[in-house]
């Protein structure tokens, strides 16, 4: 039997796998790398950028506040006086706890993995709003490139602490580029402003030891898939459905991997249902096949929503495993 870093390999590189890869067996997410404050249902709380991010209590998620009052950045054209790099931890004292994390894994059976949130889009609709930090892409696109990389030097220079403490094998990136049933930005927009940085700091990462990169976007972003593959990509994580994951891997596979279409929200609510999950749990396996997919809900971490969503996937995906292998 193939350790589930093996499997996963066998599974991304079109060989012989012998099940599937549940959902992110293969992952160990290195939670306790300081990075930034996260908010928690019911609280308030200003992150170090300055960001205040309100979760309230009948919400499954939290979002930044944007009025007058709140918002960061209220001029493009001076983002330096308003944006300020948080101090990067370099202490070992503050690397103690993650370090005991990455050194408790055994590397053969998973991939030690950094987690980088938030990704470089949605940084810049964090410190601004959304709707403004699409407009300054046409209005101000000067002030934006230089904002942008402005932020992947940032994420560098965290990554260079990030691998000299953990070693890391793995990256783990949030960035979500679109919406259900379109990207936010055309590919011609996309690669304008951020192909390039994208393939600055994934490159850092892999010229640095870290042999995979995964990157979160729940969303439809089947358009964006050729600047995946060449900014670094390897498997993209949180594909819906709206995509048409089974056209991508006949595309693409073998260039990038598939991690999802087993959509979270249709699933992941208080009246889950496990037969209901097993339904999609096939569908979606039978119609994908074994090679470059990996069934996975399309949240963005190891966990769900609602309590025990997350396990009755995995246990239908192992079922299915049975069935297919």
């Amino acid at each position: 039997m193939l350790t589930k870093r093996e499997n996963l390999m066998e599974t991304i590189k079109g060989g012989n796998p012998d099940r599937f890869v549940n959902q992110y067996e293969f992952l160990e997410i290195i939670m306790e790398a300081p990075l930034r404050k996260r908010p928690q249902k019911g609280h308030t709380i200003v992150n170090e950028w300055g960001v205040t991010f309100q979760w309230p209590e009948d919400q499954i998620g939290a979002f930044p506040v944007h009025d007058a009052e709140h918002i960061v950045l209220k001029d493009i054209t001076k983002w330096r006086d308003y944006v300020k790099a948080p101090a990067i931890e370099t202490s070992l004292e503050r690397w103690e706890a993650a370090i005991k994390h990455a050194e408790s894994v055994d590397r053969k059976e998973q991939f030690v993995s950094v987690f980088f949130a938030s990704g470089t889009f949605e940084m810049t609709h964090h410190l601004m709003g959304m709707e403004a930090a699409m407009m300054n892409l046409y209005e101000e696109p000067e002030c934006m490139h230089e904002l942008i990389d402005y932020l992947v030097d940032y994420e560098i220079e965290y990554a260079k602490q990030a691998i000299r403490y953990l070693k890391p094998d793995a990256l783990f990136h949030h960035d979500d580029w679109g919406g259900q049933i379109a990207s936010f930005l055309s590919p011609a927009m996309f690669n304008e402003f951020y192909l390039e940085p994208y393939k600055r700091a994934y490159g850092f990462w892999k010229d640095n030891g870290v042999e995979l990169i995964v990157h979160h976007s729940d969303s439809y972003a089947a358009n964006l898939v050729p600047a995946m593959i060449e900014m670094g990509i390897d498997i993209w994580q949180g594909v819906m459905t709206t995509n048409n994951t089974p056209d991508l891997i006949k595309q693409y596979g073998g260039q990038i991997s598939f991690m999802g279409e087993i959509d979270s929200g249709p699933l992941d609510h208080q009246n889950w249902d496990a037969a209901e999950i097993a339904k999609h749990v096939e569908r979606a396996c039978q119609t994908c096949g074994k090679h470059y997919f990996i069934p996975c809900l399309t949240q963005g971490l190891n966990f769900s929503s609602f309590p025990g969503v997350y396990e009755a996937t995995s246990k239908a995906i192992d079922e299915m495993s049975k069935k297919m292998f």
